[in-house]
Protein backbone atom coordinates (compact mmCIF):
# COMPACT_ATOMS: atom_id res chain seq x y z
CA UNK A 1 0.00 0.00 0.00
CA UNK A 2 2.34 2.28 0.56
CA UNK A 3 3.70 2.59 -3.43
CA UNK A 4 -0.41 3.23 -4.01
CA UNK A 5 -1.19 6.78 -4.85
CA UNK A 6 -3.81 7.73 -1.93
CA UNK A 7 -7.93 7.10 -3.10
CA UNK A 8 -11.06 7.38 -1.48
CA UNK A 9 -10.67 4.39 0.44
CA UNK A 10 -6.44 4.61 1.74
CA UNK A 11 -4.70 7.71 3.24
CA UNK A 12 -0.90 7.94 4.33
CA UNK A 13 0.71 10.10 6.69
CA UNK A 14 4.25 10.30 7.89
CA UNK A 15 3.20 10.79 11.67
CA UNK A 16 0.14 11.39 14.07
CA UNK A 17 0.24 14.93 15.60
CA UNK A 18 -2.56 14.21 17.79
CA UNK A 19 -1.15 16.51 20.98
CA UNK A 20 -2.50 19.87 18.81
CA UNK A 21 -5.31 21.29 17.50
CA UNK A 22 -4.65 21.13 14.02
CA UNK A 23 -3.13 17.57 13.89
CA UNK A 24 -6.06 16.53 16.08
CA UNK A 25 -8.54 17.86 13.64
CA UNK A 26 -7.09 16.80 10.62
CA UNK A 27 -7.01 13.84 11.66
CA UNK A 28 -10.64 13.67 13.17
CA UNK A 29 -11.50 15.15 9.00
CA UNK A 30 -9.90 12.32 7.52
CA UNK A 31 -11.44 9.54 9.25
CA UNK A 32 -14.93 11.44 8.78
CA UNK A 33 -14.17 11.33 5.22
CA UNK A 34 -13.22 7.72 4.56
CA UNK A 35 -15.78 6.77 6.43
CA UNK A 36 -18.55 8.47 4.82
CA UNK A 37 -16.79 7.02 1.37
CA UNK A 38 -16.59 3.68 2.27
CA UNK A 39 -20.32 2.79 3.91
CA UNK A 40 -19.62 -0.74 3.46
CA UNK A 41 -16.40 -1.65 3.48
CA UNK A 42 -12.63 -1.08 5.79
CA UNK A 43 -10.81 1.89 5.04
CA UNK A 44 -7.46 2.80 5.78
CA UNK A 45 -4.74 5.58 6.83
CA UNK A 46 -1.23 4.01 6.89
CA UNK A 47 1.33 6.43 9.27
CA UNK A 48 4.75 6.22 8.65
CA UNK A 49 5.39 6.90 5.00
CA UNK A 50 7.11 9.76 3.70
CA UNK A 51 4.40 11.56 1.63
CA UNK A 52 6.81 12.81 -1.09
CA UNK A 53 8.50 9.80 -2.13
CA UNK A 54 6.64 6.91 -0.60
CA UNK A 55 9.69 6.49 1.73
CA UNK A 56 8.65 3.81 4.70
CA UNK A 57 10.06 5.63 7.29
CA UNK A 58 8.05 3.85 10.40
CA UNK A 59 7.08 5.62 13.54
CA UNK A 60 7.47 4.54 17.29
CA UNK A 61 4.93 2.16 18.67
CA UNK A 62 1.94 4.07 19.47
CA UNK A 63 -0.71 2.82 21.94
CA UNK A 64 -4.41 3.13 20.40
CA UNK A 65 -6.14 4.22 23.61
CA UNK A 66 -6.64 7.50 22.23
CA UNK A 67 -7.94 7.71 19.03
CA UNK A 68 -11.65 5.46 19.41
CA UNK A 69 -11.62 8.13 22.17
CA UNK A 70 -11.52 10.95 19.71
CA UNK A 71 -13.73 9.76 17.23
CA UNK A 72 -16.63 9.68 19.58
CA UNK A 73 -15.98 13.04 21.24
CA UNK A 74 -15.35 14.68 17.93
CA UNK A 75 -17.45 12.44 15.41
CA UNK A 76 -21.67 12.11 15.22
CA UNK A 77 -22.24 8.68 14.36
CA UNK A 78 -18.24 7.80 14.63
CA UNK A 79 -17.16 4.95 13.00
CA UNK A 80 -14.92 2.04 14.86
CA UNK A 81 -11.72 2.58 14.82
CA UNK A 82 -8.68 0.26 15.08
CA UNK A 83 -4.82 1.18 15.08
CA UNK A 84 -2.66 -1.92 14.68
CA UNK A 85 1.64 -1.56 14.55
CA UNK A 86 2.77 -3.39 12.28
CA UNK A 87 6.27 -4.46 11.78
CA UNK A 88 8.33 -4.13 8.75
CA UNK A 89 11.37 -5.78 7.36
CA UNK A 90 13.19 -3.07 6.66
CA UNK A 91 12.82 -1.21 9.95
CA UNK A 92 14.47 -1.57 13.00
CA UNK A 93 12.72 -3.24 15.55
CA UNK A 94 11.64 -0.39 17.84
CA UNK A 95 10.35 0.85 14.20
CA UNK A 96 6.40 -0.15 13.29
CA UNK A 97 4.13 1.09 10.25
CA UNK A 98 0.52 2.59 12.13
CA UNK A 99 -2.49 0.87 10.24
CA UNK A 100 -5.53 2.62 11.01
CA UNK A 101 -8.54 0.67 10.15
CA UNK A 102 -11.87 2.14 9.81
CA UNK A 103 -14.66 -0.06 10.20
CA UNK A 104 -18.31 0.76 8.00
CA UNK A 105 -21.29 2.01 9.61
CA UNK A 106 -23.52 2.52 6.83
CA UNK A 107 -24.14 5.65 8.42
CA UNK A 108 -23.28 9.61 7.46
CA UNK A 109 -20.44 10.57 9.58
CA UNK A 110 -20.17 14.54 10.93
CA UNK A 111 -18.69 16.82 12.88
CA UNK A 112 -20.03 16.94 16.36
CA UNK A 113 -18.43 19.92 17.80
CA UNK A 114 -16.07 22.65 16.41
CA UNK A 115 -12.42 21.42 15.70
CA UNK A 116 -9.49 23.83 14.87
CA UNK A 117 -11.08 25.92 11.94
CA UNK A 118 -13.63 22.91 10.73
CA UNK A 119 -17.43 24.13 12.10
CA UNK A 120 -19.80 21.64 14.01
CA UNK A 121 -22.03 19.48 11.56
CA UNK A 122 -19.64 19.65 8.64
CA UNK A 123 -19.23 16.39 6.60
CA UNK A 124 -16.36 15.26 4.63
CA UNK A 125 -16.18 12.73 1.61
CA UNK A 126 -13.31 11.75 -0.22
CA UNK A 127 -12.03 13.24 -4.16
CA UNK A 128 -9.70 11.04 -5.04
CA UNK A 129 -6.70 11.50 -2.44
CA UNK A 130 -8.58 14.71 -0.68
CA UNK A 131 -10.82 14.81 1.78
CA UNK A 132 -13.41 17.04 0.80
CA UNK A 133 -16.43 19.47 2.76
CA UNK A 134 -19.70 18.19 1.07
CA UNK A 135 -21.13 21.57 0.08
CA UNK A 136 -25.02 20.01 0.02
CA UNK A 137 -26.98 17.10 0.93
CA UNK A 138 -24.81 14.17 1.14
CA UNK A 139 -25.70 10.89 0.19
CA UNK A 140 -23.51 7.60 0.97
CA UNK A 141 -22.41 5.27 -2.09
CA UNK A 142 -21.00 1.38 -1.98
CA UNK A 143 -18.20 2.49 -4.72
CA UNK A 144 -15.33 0.38 -3.07
CA UNK A 145 -16.84 -2.67 -1.89
CA UNK A 146 -15.14 -4.88 -4.31
CA UNK A 147 -11.62 -4.02 -4.81
CA UNK A 148 -11.39 -3.54 -0.89
CA UNK A 149 -12.25 -7.05 -0.27
CA UNK A 150 -10.50 -8.58 -2.99
CA UNK A 151 -7.28 -6.54 -1.21
CA UNK A 152 -7.69 -7.91 1.94
CA UNK A 153 -8.33 -11.38 1.09
CA UNK A 154 -5.12 -10.98 -1.40
CA UNK A 155 -3.53 -10.49 2.04
CA UNK A 156 -4.22 -12.53 4.34
CA UNK A 157 -1.64 -14.83 5.76
CA UNK A 158 -0.83 -18.57 4.69
CA UNK A 159 0.82 -21.27 6.84
CA UNK A 160 4.19 -20.47 5.27
CA UNK A 161 4.49 -17.02 5.79
CA UNK A 162 2.92 -18.25 9.91
CA UNK A 163 6.48 -20.20 10.20
CA UNK A 164 8.82 -18.09 8.33
CA UNK A 165 6.98 -14.87 10.96
CA UNK A 166 7.84 -17.61 14.26
CA UNK A 167 11.58 -18.32 12.96
CA UNK A 168 12.29 -14.40 11.91
CA UNK A 169 10.54 -13.74 15.64
CA UNK A 170 12.87 -15.58 17.76
CA UNK A 171 16.32 -15.43 15.61
CA UNK A 172 15.51 -11.65 15.69
CA UNK A 173 15.66 -12.10 19.38
CA UNK A 174 18.90 -12.88 22.07
CA UNK A 175 18.58 -15.60 23.77
CA UNK A 176 19.13 -13.55 27.13
CA UNK A 177 15.40 -12.58 26.04
CA UNK A 178 13.48 -15.82 25.95
CA UNK A 179 11.79 -15.41 22.94
CA UNK A 180 8.86 -18.21 23.42
CA UNK A 181 5.40 -18.63 21.02
CA UNK A 182 2.52 -20.47 21.88
CA UNK A 183 -0.82 -21.35 19.70
CA UNK A 184 -4.26 -20.32 20.76
CA UNK A 185 -7.21 -22.23 19.45
CA UNK A 186 -5.51 -24.25 16.75
CA UNK A 187 -5.62 -21.13 15.02
CA UNK A 188 -3.59 -17.66 16.21
CA UNK A 189 -0.17 -18.35 16.95
CA UNK A 190 1.44 -15.31 19.32
CA UNK A 191 5.07 -14.65 19.98
CA UNK A 192 6.99 -12.79 22.79
CA UNK A 193 10.18 -12.17 24.63
CA UNK A 194 11.56 -10.05 26.85
CA UNK A 195 14.46 -10.05 30.20
CA UNK A 196 13.32 -11.73 32.96
CA UNK A 197 14.34 -10.53 36.52
CA UNK A 198 12.84 -11.12 39.84
CA UNK A 199 11.95 -8.44 41.91
CA UNK A 200 10.85 -9.35 45.86
CA UNK A 201 9.75 -12.83 44.68
CA UNK A 202 7.89 -11.86 41.77
CA UNK A 203 9.04 -11.93 37.78
CA UNK A 204 9.09 -9.34 35.56
CA UNK A 205 9.76 -8.85 32.25
CA UNK A 206 11.59 -5.60 30.49
CA UNK A 207 12.37 -4.85 27.02
CA UNK A 208 9.00 -6.81 26.31
CA UNK A 209 7.45 -7.44 22.59
CA UNK A 210 4.93 -9.29 21.80
CA UNK A 211 3.50 -10.42 17.78
CA UNK A 212 0.61 -11.93 17.10
CA UNK A 213 2.03 -13.69 14.27
CA UNK A 214 -0.46 -14.70 11.76
CA UNK A 215 -1.87 -11.20 11.16
CA UNK A 216 1.58 -9.81 11.36
CA UNK A 217 0.61 -7.04 14.23
CA UNK A 218 2.46 -5.87 17.17
CA UNK A 219 0.27 -6.39 19.93
CA UNK A 220 2.94 -5.02 22.82
CA UNK A 221 6.11 -2.99 22.48
CA UNK A 222 7.99 -1.11 25.60
CA UNK A 223 11.38 0.02 25.97
CA UNK A 224 11.56 -0.02 29.99
CA UNK A 225 8.52 -0.94 31.32
CA UNK A 226 8.31 -4.16 33.49
CA UNK A 227 5.16 -6.49 32.73
CA UNK A 228 3.89 -9.53 34.03
CA UNK A 229 2.78 -12.16 31.55
CA UNK A 230 0.44 -14.83 32.44
CA UNK A 231 -1.95 -16.86 29.83
CA UNK A 232 -4.30 -19.83 29.53
CA UNK A 233 -5.89 -21.57 26.98
CA UNK A 234 -7.91 -19.07 25.94
CA UNK A 235 -6.39 -15.73 26.43
CA UNK A 236 -2.97 -14.17 26.81
CA UNK A 237 -2.54 -11.65 29.74
CA UNK A 238 0.00 -8.40 30.17
CA UNK A 239 0.07 -6.42 33.51
CA UNK A 240 1.94 -3.08 33.29
CA UNK A 241 3.76 -1.51 35.99
CA UNK A 242 5.84 1.75 35.77
CA UNK A 243 8.82 3.12 38.26
CA UNK A 244 8.03 5.97 40.46
CA UNK A 245 9.14 7.82 42.84
CA UNK A 246 11.61 10.76 44.27
CA UNK A 247 15.49 10.66 43.66
CA UNK A 248 16.57 6.98 44.93
CA UNK A 249 12.76 6.02 46.55
CA UNK A 250 11.12 3.97 43.23
CA UNK A 251 8.63 1.38 43.98
CA UNK A 252 6.85 -0.78 41.06
CA UNK A 253 3.08 0.74 40.54
CA UNK A 254 0.48 -1.30 38.08
CA UNK A 255 -0.21 0.91 35.38
CA UNK A 256 -2.65 -0.97 33.12
CA UNK A 257 -3.58 -4.67 32.13
CA UNK A 258 -3.91 -6.11 28.84
CA UNK A 259 -6.02 -9.30 28.44
CA UNK A 260 -5.75 -10.37 24.47
CA UNK A 261 -8.85 -13.25 24.14
CA UNK A 262 -8.53 -15.96 21.36
CA UNK A 263 -12.27 -16.55 20.20
CA UNK A 264 -13.44 -20.26 18.31
CA UNK A 265 -14.83 -18.15 15.41
CA UNK A 266 -11.43 -17.32 14.05
CA UNK A 267 -11.17 -13.71 15.50
CA UNK A 268 -9.65 -12.44 18.76
CA UNK A 269 -10.34 -8.87 21.24
CA UNK A 270 -8.10 -6.88 23.33
CA UNK A 271 -9.53 -5.79 26.31
CA UNK A 272 -7.57 -2.54 28.39
CA UNK A 273 -8.27 -2.17 31.85
CA UNK A 274 -6.22 0.99 34.09
CA UNK A 275 -5.06 -0.27 37.35
CA UNK A 276 -3.15 2.66 38.16
CA UNK A 277 -3.23 4.77 41.45
CA UNK A 278 -1.25 7.49 41.92
CA UNK A 279 1.56 6.85 44.75
CA UNK A 280 0.80 9.26 47.97
CA UNK A 281 3.91 12.10 47.96
CA UNK A 282 4.23 15.23 50.32
CA UNK A 283 2.66 17.85 47.90
CA UNK A 284 5.05 20.62 49.25
CA UNK A 285 8.30 18.16 47.85
CA UNK A 286 6.06 17.94 44.48
CA UNK A 287 5.42 21.60 44.48
CA UNK A 288 9.32 22.26 44.31
CA UNK A 289 10.21 19.20 41.85
CA UNK A 290 7.51 21.10 39.53
CA UNK A 291 9.23 24.53 40.14
CA UNK A 292 12.55 23.26 40.08
CA UNK A 293 12.05 21.71 36.98
CA UNK A 294 10.68 24.33 35.24
CA UNK A 295 13.03 26.76 36.23
CA UNK A 296 15.48 24.16 34.19
CA UNK A 297 13.06 23.69 31.07
CA UNK A 298 13.42 27.68 31.15
CA UNK A 299 17.31 27.92 30.68
CA UNK A 300 16.99 25.27 28.22
CA UNK A 301 14.66 27.45 26.00
CA UNK A 302 16.97 30.52 26.68
CA UNK A 303 20.02 28.45 25.66
CA UNK A 304 21.44 29.16 28.80
CA UNK A 305 24.15 26.43 29.86
CA UNK A 306 23.53 24.04 32.67
CA UNK A 307 24.85 22.97 35.86
CA UNK A 308 26.51 20.06 36.82
CA UNK A 309 23.11 19.37 39.31
CA UNK A 310 21.07 20.44 36.79
CA UNK A 311 22.31 18.28 34.07
CA UNK A 312 21.91 15.61 36.45
CA UNK A 313 18.20 16.49 37.09
CA UNK A 314 17.33 16.61 32.93
CA UNK A 315 17.86 12.73 33.62
CA UNK A 316 14.80 12.98 35.90
CA UNK A 317 12.64 15.71 34.42
CA UNK A 318 10.52 12.84 32.62
CA UNK A 319 9.74 11.14 35.87
CA UNK A 320 9.69 14.51 37.79
CA UNK A 321 6.80 16.20 35.15
CA UNK A 322 4.73 12.97 35.24
CA UNK A 323 4.46 12.77 39.07
CA UNK A 324 3.78 16.38 39.08
CA UNK A 325 0.60 15.66 36.36
CA UNK A 326 -0.52 13.25 38.78
CA UNK A 327 -0.76 15.84 41.71
CA UNK A 328 -2.29 18.34 40.13
CA UNK A 329 0.08 20.36 37.62
CA UNK A 330 -1.90 19.90 34.19
CA UNK A 331 0.46 22.47 32.60
CA UNK A 332 3.35 19.09 32.52
CA UNK A 333 3.33 17.59 29.48
CA UNK A 334 3.70 20.95 27.92
CA UNK A 335 6.49 21.95 29.91
CA UNK A 336 8.29 18.54 29.12
CA UNK A 337 7.09 18.83 25.53
CA UNK A 338 9.31 22.23 25.36
CA UNK A 339 12.33 19.76 26.17
CA UNK A 340 11.84 17.37 23.95
CA UNK A 341 14.56 18.35 21.62
CA UNK A 342 16.81 18.80 24.29
CA UNK A 343 16.60 16.08 25.55
CA UNK A 344 16.41 13.75 22.20
CA UNK A 345 20.27 15.31 21.33
CA UNK A 346 21.64 14.37 24.25
CA UNK A 347 24.52 11.74 24.86
CA UNK A 348 22.21 9.98 27.17
CA UNK A 349 19.56 8.39 24.84
CA UNK A 350 18.04 6.79 28.22
CA UNK A 351 16.54 9.75 29.13
CA UNK A 352 14.60 10.00 25.52
CA UNK A 353 13.61 6.85 26.30
CA UNK A 354 11.81 7.94 29.46
CA UNK A 355 10.45 10.62 27.78
CA UNK A 356 8.60 8.90 25.13
CA UNK A 357 7.63 6.15 28.28
CA UNK A 358 5.98 9.14 30.33
CA UNK A 359 4.42 10.75 27.48
CA UNK A 360 3.14 7.40 27.15
CA UNK A 361 1.46 6.92 30.52
CA UNK A 362 0.56 10.30 30.78
CA UNK A 363 -1.65 9.46 27.58
CA UNK A 364 -2.89 6.53 29.17
CA UNK A 365 -3.84 8.33 32.09
CA UNK A 366 -5.96 11.43 30.94
CA UNK A 367 -7.46 9.38 28.61
CA UNK A 368 -9.19 6.91 31.06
Amino acid sequence: MSHNDENSFYDKKQKLSLHNKEGKAKFIKHICALSNSNPTNNSYIVIGIEDEVNKIIGVDFFDDSKIQNLANAYLKNPPKIQYENVPFPTLPRHKVIGLVTISPNNKITSLAKNSWKYQRGSVFFRRGSNSMPSKGGFELKNTNQTIVEAIEKNAQSNIELTLNGVFDFINNHKKEYNPKYKVFNEQFVLCWAGKKTTINGKEFFSRVDIELINEQVRLFFSALDEVQISYNSNSFIITEYILLGIDENETHYPLEKTIIHFKNNGKHDIVKELLFTPPIFDAAVIDHIFTNSNAIVSKIEKLQPLSVTEHEDVLRLPTNYLISYLYGHLEAPNQLRKAKEYIKNSTDKTTYIKYKEAMRVLRKVKYN
